[in-house]
C-alpha cells in the first residue's frame, strides 16, 4: 500500500466537503417538505446514513421518514410515501437502480450522487449531485458523511459545529490501544446508531476488523457479553445511564467522545485506516469489494 492512499486523502478533506454541501443542503432545493410521507434508500453505507438522516427527520416532527436497504424497499401504493431519497456514490448500483426504475412515474424521486454522469440520473426526477465528494477509494468516507451533512442542513441543523469537531478529529492521535484492539462493538442511540453501524462497517471493509454494532440500549441485552479484556466498545453520543460502569467491570475500553458524532465517526475511519497499515492491508482495493455492486440480470430475476 502506498504511504498515502486515497482513502486518507479523502477522509482529510471532509471539514471542506461537508462546508459545501451544508451550503447546498441549506437553499431551496428538490428534498422532501415538511410533513411528507419519506422513504430512504440505499446500499451498505449509504443505507446507514439512510437510517440516520431518517431518525433526524422524524425526531424534528418532520414527518414519517422510513429507512430500506435497496433491496428490501417495501414501497407499494399502500404506503402512502409521497417522496423516495436514494443515496447513491456510484450511480450504478443495480438495487438503488431497480428501486428507481420501480417507483418511476408513481412516486418522486430524490438522488443524491457523486457521480453525476451515471443511469441514476435518468432515472431519478431530481438529483443533488457532489462530485466533489466523489472518491476513488474503495472504501466510502466522504462521500457518504457529505451526504448526511446536506441532509443535516435541510432539515435546518447548523453543522459548523461538526465541521469543527471534523477537524479536531482529524487532528488528534489515533491511540495504539485502537489499533491493536482484538473486537470493536460500536453503539449509538437515535440518529447515531446509523453511524454505529457505518463505523463497524468501516473497520470490516479497510482492516479485515471483527466488529459488531447495536442500538446502545439493546448492548446489555446479550451483546455486552463479548466484552473482555483487549476489546473496545465505542459510544456516539450520549452514554445511556450506567453502560460506562456496566463496560468497564468487563475490562473492555469504553470510549465516548464530547465532539459531534458525525465528527467522531471520522476518527474512526482513521482508526481503520492505521489498522489496515499495521496489518499490511490497502483499504483502496479489499478484498472481494469493489466500488459499485452491479449484478448480473439473471442475478435479480
Amino acid at each position: 500500500m502506498s504511504e498515502t492512499s486515497y482513502m486518507e486523502q479523502e477522509l482529510q478533506s471532509q471539514p471542506e466537503t461537508w462546508q459545501e454541501a451544508a451550503r447546498i443542503g441549506a437553499a431551496a432545493g428538490p428534498l422532501p417538505r415538511p410533513g411528507q410521507r419519506v422513504a430512504v434508500v440505499g446500499c451498505g453505507t449509504s443505507w446507514f446514513m439512510a437510517q440516520s438522516y431518517a431518525a433526524l427527520r422524524e425526531g424534528a416532527g418532520l414527518g414519517v421518514t422510513d429507512p430500506f436497504a435497496a433491496s428490501e424497499a417495501f414501497l407499494g401504493s399502500d404506503r402512502g410515501y409521497d417522496a423516495v431519497i436514494a443515496i447513491t456514490r456510484s450511480g450504478t448500483t443495480t438495487e438503488v437502480l431497480r428501486v428507481l426504475d420501480a417507483v418511476k412515474g408513481r412516486i418522486p424521486t430524490v438522488t443524491l450522487i457523486g457521480d453525476p454522469e451515471t443511469p441514476a440520473v435518468t432515472l431519478s426526477d431530481e438529483t443533488i449531485a457532489l462530485p466533489f465528494a466523489d472518491e476513488k477509494s474503495v472504501v466510502q468516507t466522504r462521500f457518504a458523511t457529505t451526504a448526511l451533512t446536506l441532509l443535516r442542513a435541510h432539515l435546518g441543523q447548523d453543522t459548523s459545529q461538526a465541521v469543527a469537531d471534523a477537524r479536531d478529529a482529524l487532528s488528534v492521535p489515533v491511540e495504539k490501544e485502537w489499533v491493536e484492539a482484538e473486537q470493536f462493538s460500536f453503539l449509538g442511540t437515535g440518529w447515531t446508531y446509523g453511524l454505529a453501524n457505518e463505523a463497524a462497517l468501516k473497520m470490516r471493509e479497510a482492516s479485515q476488523s471483527w466488529t459488531e454494532s447495536y442500538p446502545a440500549m439493546e448492548y446489555r441485552h446479550g451483546p455486552i457479553a463479548i466484552a473482555a479484556p483487549g476489546r473496545v466498545t465505542w459510544l456516539f453520543g450520549q452514554a445511556p445511564d450506567g453502560l460506562e460502569g456496566d463496560v468497564t467491570r468487563t475490562g473492555a475500553r469504553f470510549v465516548c467522545h464530547a465532539r459531534d458524532p458525525l465528527a467522531d465517526l471520522v476518527l474512526v475511519q482513521r482508526v481503520a485506516l492505521e489498522r489496515a497499515r499495521a496489518r499490511g492491508l490497502d483499504p483502496d482495493n479489499p478484498r472481494s469489494l469493489t466500488r459499485s455492486v452491479m449484478l448480473e440480470p439473471s442475478a435479480t430475476s
